[in-house]
């Protein structure tokens, strides 16, 4: 069986969001994601909340560690990186 065939569809992220998620687990505040990412901090803010919801966990924290242990990271790299299988 394939990698592609067992990824869950419903946990591909856009590639704003993989960014989003990248920064969080890289340790950015809000404000500096906004301002990196060009975007409102309550834009950012948006994101986090879509993600906290899709990964069904109730923090920050919680949904770095979600992500890591689902294997969307690549664990080669830092700042962390959302494998490309992951993006859609």
């Amino acid at each position: 069986m394939s990698c592609e065939s067992v990824i869950d569809t419903h946990k591909t992220l856009s590639v704003l969001s993989a960014k989003v998620l990248e920064g969080v687990a890289a340790g950015s505040s809000t404000i500096q994601l906004a301002s990196e990412l060009y975007l409102s901090r309550q834009g950012v803010e948006y994101h986090v909340n879509v993600m906290l919801r899709k990964f069904k966990v109730p923090n920050r924290v919680a949904l770095v560690s979600r992500v890591y242990s689902m294997g969307m990271f690549d664990h080669t790299a830092w700042p962390p990186a959302v494998l490309p299988e992951y993006i859609r």
